[in-house]
């Protein structure tokens, strides 16, 4: 990496750190394309990156920063979790969840077990099923296809073993889902006061269980750690709008309001802003 791409990195980075996004941005693009290769300020311009929805710069920017010299495995850890956010922004959620959990299998943490859990909630709400006929159908063709391939290998002197069929993807889906519901509660095991972990987990019985009772203690826990955490306050004012108290409902997206907003809150500025506005009509 050049002189001035180091320099224009460092300078990226005090900016970022200040708030002054656009500077920093302007500064990063500059030294990334002069061959910026440090991970600190490689990862901290896909930060910015994906926090602005620009996905696709964030990956390109991501796949350069596995291939920097001296990544420690702190650092790998944030990769994988940024490149989930952004696959799931792109539309292949399935690959972020890939990708995480096999970095989960080499060395569970905290950021591994909040962020693949919101993933977890996000791939089986039951308001975003995936057509299973579809799936059966498209492995089915290539389970024909592989079985097909394998047998044109065949001679006297060797008999191919032939591809397994394919599971049923309903089936596949469910054993699935059982899995991310025991991550969920693992890790809760692993920290039971982290307030992300703990909404997570009140999400999944809310959107995946359909179970707002259960839900609840989850929130209420998760706002005792964090008060001013985004979608925890926009389910909490869920339950106060259905016990009738607008008010309470408000002063919670009002505060909601005020925090800074990711590609993984399930909620949007815009969603609490227009939430606001009807409120106070």
């Amino acid at each position: 990496m050049g002189f001035m791409a180091s320099i224009k990195a460092q300078k990226a980075y005090s900016l970022h750190s200040k708030g002054k996004t656009a500077e920093a941005k302007q500064l990063y693009e500059e030294a990334f394309d002069s061959g910026l290769d440090t991970p600190r300020y490689l990862l901290s311009y896909s930060v910015l990156l994906i926090r602005s929805g620009d996905y696709e710069r964030a990956r390109e920017v991501l796949r350069k920063t596995e291939k920097a010299p001296g990544l420690t495995e702190e650092q790998k850890t944030q990769l994988f979790t940024n490149y989930a956010a952004c696959m799931f922004r792109l539309g292949s959620i399935d690959k972020g969840i890939s990708l995480l959990e096999k970095r989960h299998q080499h060395m569970p943490c905290g950021m591994i077990y909040q962020t693949l859990g919101y993933l977890y909630v996000e791939k089986f709400d039951p308001d975003k099923l995936p057509d299973f006929a579809a799936i059966d159908a498209q492995n089915q063709a290539k389970y024909e296809e592989a079985v097909q391939q394998a047998k044109q290998t065949a001679t006297e002197d060797y008999e191919p073993v032939l591809p397994s069929a394919p599971v049923p993807a309903k089936e596949a889906y469910e054993a699935h889902r059982e899995r991310a519901e025991k991550f969920l509660a693992d890790a809760l095991e692993y920290d039971d006061e982290d307030s992300i972990c703990l909404d997570n987990m009140g999400q999944w019985y809310y959107r995946v269980r359909r179970d707002k009772a259960g839900a609840r203690d989850y929130f209420d826990r998760a706002i005792h750690f964090k008060e001013n955490q985004i979608d925890t306050l926009y389910f909490l004012s869920r339950y106060d709008l259905e016990a009738g108290d607008t008010a309470k409902a408000k002063e919670r997206l009002e505060l909601a309001l005020e925090g800074r907003f990711s590609p993984l809150n399930y909620v949007t500025k815009r969603t609490i802003e227009e939430e606001l506005s009807k409120l106070n009509a």
